[in-house]
């Protein structure tokens, strides 16, 4: 599967390079792929909004393994279970219908809240809760920055809009930050 097997972009090493001039609090995804951190972001500086496909937790008692340690056991055990319970295991994404977690919700209000440049990268801005922290940033007094293909409803509160691709863009507007 191409989640196994992608590569961090340019896009997300500028950002890792930003956040390594600490010039970048904290990456909001809802990217469950692990391609901030595998670019360099320490996981404290990313909050995955939907969850990461890294991991893997039982829905009885919690214990987390890592999602490759499972998948290279389907072979012999298509239907693995939890070691410490022999609970059904589930990957740590969020699924359609699926509430966000809790804390992943709260740190990225705070991050809203309290930022001075809020960037929104290759999203429309249209679901939500994810696509309000946008205009919570705004109303907090933050510049909002937004780089996608298509119009999103949030343009307008925006100090600039990008329609550039997305590895050509962030490099770019960290380049820029970075002087």
């Amino acid at each position: 599967h191409p989640a196994w097997t992608s590569a961090p972009s340019i896009a997300h090493r500028a950002l890792a390079r930003l956040a390594g001039a600490r010039r970048l609090d904290v990456v909001l995804t809802q990217n469950f792929d692990g391609l901030h951190e595998a670019a360099g972001l320490p996981d404290s500086r990313v909050v995955e909004m939907h969850g990461t496909l890294r991991t893997t937790s039982c829905m009885a008692c919690g214990e987390r393994v890592r999602t490759a340690d499972v998948v290279a056991t389907l072979a012999a055990n298509p239907d693995p279970t939890c070691a410490a319970c022999g609970g059904i295991l589930k990957p740590d994404i969020v699924y359609f219908g699926e509430v966000l977690p809790a804390d992943a919700i709260n740190r990225a209000v705070r991050a809203a809240e309290s930022c001075d440049v809020f960037v929104a990268i290759g999203t429309t801005l249209s679901v939500y809760p994810v696509a309000s922290l946008a205009g919570l940033a705004v109303e907090s007094g933050a510049d909002l920055i937004i780089i996608n293909a298509e119009p999103t409803d949030y343009d307008r509160y925006a100090r600039e809009v990008i329609r550039e691709p997305i590895d050509v863009a962030v490099p770019a507007l960290v380049d820029r930050y970075l002087g």
